[in-house]
């Protein structure tokens, strides 16, 4: 679990190059109609917030796991949805715009359900609370990676149109490698951990992952929400900041666990590649729930 200039520098390195490609393919119509039409942002706050912690209360419970771990997945199902889902839902044709307003508010939702559901999960598991403090600099961080790279692209896009229709394609084919050799080179770093910890959390990481997926596309859709509106929310809600909760875990100034971190990090490597599957099953015309029922 040592942290390495891969995690450290190249990904977000990696991120940067990422957002800047989804900017080239966004507007400023886009986001107006978000805001124009909240009930997509609704919804997904609602799956985000109360309905995937109660699924994650659930499993983890049913698992029996021991109380770090228990903790560990808590504190994944509390976090905010990761930057790698809208590079997903781009690959995937969703409303990439929805997903990036999504993720700028989950973020600063975070800094009071994550303590909230977090200190809960200590008490419940540990029978003891520890007071986990707001991480402001970890939002802006966030934001950093995923607004001014955005914001960039949009910019070339309103500016310089020509150039950002030609640098679509190479741009989206180079974030591609880019994920690919983040989860090459994550496998290979955690390969120990995977072993030593798979068979135990990895049905559990499993589960809460495929359920997290379903939820994200069945909910919009029953809630008959566009199939572009489903697509990003199904992966702002199925793949969190496995990132930002190992750091959360093994901080010293916050849960010093390095055992909480397991479950994020073994997440992480799950929801890369459950995440490709359900892209490409969209790809195809199949249901993006199919990998879940497999």
């Amino acid at each position: 679990m040592q942290s390495s200039a891969v995690f450290s520098i190249l990904l977000p390195m990696a991120l940067v190059v990422i957002m800047l490609g989804l900017g080239l393919s966004l507007t400023v119509a886009d986001f107006r109609q978000v805001i124009s039409r909240p009930k997509p942002v609704v919804v997904a706050l609602i799956c985000q917030t109360l309905i995937l912690p109660v699924i994650c209360f659930g499993i983890v419970y049913a698992s029996a796991l021991p109380a770090a771990v228990a903790v560990g997945m808590m504190l994944l199902a509390a976090s905010p949805g990761g930057s790698s889902a809208n590079l997903y839902s781009h690959l995937a044709g969703g409303d990439v715009a929805l997903n990036i307003t999504l993720t700028t508010i989950n973020t600063v939702l975070a800094l009071v359900t994550l303590p909230i559901i977090v200190n809960f999960s200590l008490m419940f598991f540990y029978g003891e609370g520890k007071v986990i403090p707001l991480q402001i600099d970890k939002v802006l961080q966030v934001f950093a990676l995923v607004l001014i790279p955005v914001a960039i692209g949009m910019f070339v896009r309103d500016r310089y149109g020509a150039l950002a229709i030609t640098l679509d394609r190479p741009v989206k084919i180079m974030s591609s490698l880019f994920l690919a050799g983040i989860v090459l080179v994550a496998l290979i770093q955690e390969w120990n951990t995977l072993l030593t910890w798979g068979p135990v959390i990895g049905v559990a990481t499993l589960a809460f992952n495929l359920i997290s997926l379903a939820i994200g596309y069945g909910v919009p859709r029953l809630m008959r929400l566009e199939r572009r509106q489903a697509i990003a929310i199904c992966m702002e809600v199925g793949i969190h900041n496995s990132t930002l909760v190992i750091a959360i875990a093994m901080s010293p100034t916050l849960l010093n666990n390095s055992e909480m971190a397991i479950p994020p990090a073994i997440y992480g490597l799950i929801a890369y590649v459950t995440a490709a599957i359900v892209v490409y099953f969209i790809k195809r015309g199949a249901s993006p729930t199919a990998p879940a029922a497999a």
